[in-house]
């Protein structure tokens, strides 16, 4: 072992001078090149990846690149009203054809690349207009998938999710049916270069089975293709992606219209309530006014600040304004019978003595008894087990000659008719028939 050591001592002297003595190009010097360094991939070589400027799109200076698109709809995730957008999850495929891209292949089989080839080559720049925010998915890798064929045909595809704005009308809210579209474009490329299509016409369009939204129907998906004008750059393709959705009622039926509906007729009970039960009719009455206010604060919290009026609107104010007018029934009643206690009252002082006295064309008779029990002059009648309403008939003696003694003269009379309950009375009817008509044209014209 030490002499091995020693013989390779010796050797560095003449290794030095060879090399001193040697020229610069001698075969001695040459050395193996390292594979490891090489930053260009077999695929790469065989699609000649460094021989083509791939910054300028195929057959520059000819006519337009023919570029088809085709879409599979994976979920339609949110519809929101508040924003005005709407969220959806998409296969997006991108079919043209770049010569530079061919190779000689004696299988005439295709070559599959992940998303490190795409930034090496020209793919279609393409966007979603008027979108709010989009991304590619990159989990556990980008979901990019390059596939070159022989001839230098090419598909690209992309798993996207984008949010874009969606104009609603809400005047029909909650009865309405909106249509939504997503638009593809080229950002770059106007029709001269690049000529945006439908690959397979309207079955370019593909959706899974299982996609639900929660408050809305998916009726149809349609596929269309405009020209789009800028003002400053030119013409280009567009592509729409239009789908029409119906909202469910049912879940507004039950949170909205059916509640509302309940404190309207919860209303209509006072009418049945003794006037007098002054502690019964009107917390009744508040509480179903403050009910209404706060089922219309409600349904507004969920809402854009629209400028106009919304079918959920017209029935929550038509049901308001019911329900108010119940407690103004109710004060129109106390006032009127307010009112009358008061001429009853006078008259009892200007008329003492006609009580228990029989006066021409006055039904029975009058007596201290039944003033002091009801207030009223009259007498309660039972016609069938029923109660007739109290009703007062007053004669009065205008002759001045005779207002000292009381007597009641028959040369003129003065008759008034006060009912006290006619207002309950013909409430009962007008509220339910007048809510009653209201639902029937409402739901005429909206459904």
């Amino acid at each position: 072992m030490f002499r091995d050591n020693e013989n390779k001592c010796n050797l560095k002297p003449f290794v030095s001078l060879v090399m001193f003595l040697s020229p610069p190009h001698s075969p001695i010097l040459r050395r193996i090149p390292d594979i490891t360094k090489n930053t260009m991939s077999n695929s790469e070589q065989l699609l000649s990846i460094n021989d083509h400027d791939f910054t300028m799109r195929p057959g520059f200076g000819g006519p337009a690149v023919p570029v088809g698109v085709d879409v599979q709809v994976e979920s339609l995730d949110t519809i929101s009203e508040v924003d005005m957008d709407f969220t959806m999850t998409l296969y997006i495929r991108h079919y043209w054809k770049d010569e530079r891209l061919s190779f000689h292949s004696t299988t005439n089989k295709s070559m599959t690349f992940d998303g490190r080839l795409v930034k090496k080559i020209w793919v279609p720049d393409m966007f979603f207009v008027h979108s709010k925010k989009s991304f590619t998915h990159d989990t556990t890798t980008d979901n990019v998938m390059l596939r070159v064929y022989p001839d230098g045909k090419v598909l690209y595809s992309q798993r996207v999710t984008v949010t874009s704005m969606c104009s609603m009308d809400l005047s029909r809210f909650p009865l309405d049916t909106q249509t939504c579209s997503l638009e593809i474009e080229s950002y770059a490329y106007t029709d001269d270069d690049l000529m945006l299509y439908w690959k397979k016409g309207n079955n370019s369009l593909s959706t899974d089975e299982n996609i639900s939204l929660s408050q809305f129907l998916i009726q149809e998906f349609q596929t269309t293709s405009k020209l789009a004008f800028y003002s400053s750059t030119g013409w280009y393709n567009r592509l729409y992606i239009t789908f029409t959705l119906r909202r469910h009622i049912f879940f507004f039926l039950l949170q909205t219209y059916f509640p509302a509906t309940l404190m309207v007729m919860l209303s209509w009970v006072s009418f049945w309530i003794d006037r007098r039960a002054v502690p019964a009719r009107v917390p009744l009455g508040i509480t179903t006014v403050l009910t209404m206010s706060t089922i219309i604060t409600g349904v507004n919290a969920s809402m854009p600040r629209v400028s106009y009026i919304k079918a959920v609107d017209i029935y929550l104010w038509v049901s308001f304004v019911f329900v108010f007018l119940s407690v103004i029934e109710y004060a129109a009643v106390n006032y009127l019978s307010t009112v009358q206690e008061r001429k009853e009252k006078k008259l009892r002082e200007r008329l003492p003595c006609t009580c228990g006295m029989t006066h021409p064309g006055v039904m029975g008779s009058y007596s201290e008894e039944d003033v002091n029990n009801t207030g009223n002059y009259g007498c309660m009648l039972e016609e069938n087990g029923a109660m007739k309403q109290q009703r007062m008939m007053v004669h009065l003696d205008i002759e001045e000659n005779n207002q000292i003694t009381g007597h009641v003269g028959s040369s003129a009379y003065s008759s008034m008719w006060v009912d006290t309950h006619a207002i309950d009375k013909y409430s009962r009817v007008i509220f339910p028939g007048s809510y009653t008509l209201f639902n029937i044209i409402y739901w005429s014209c909206y459904l």
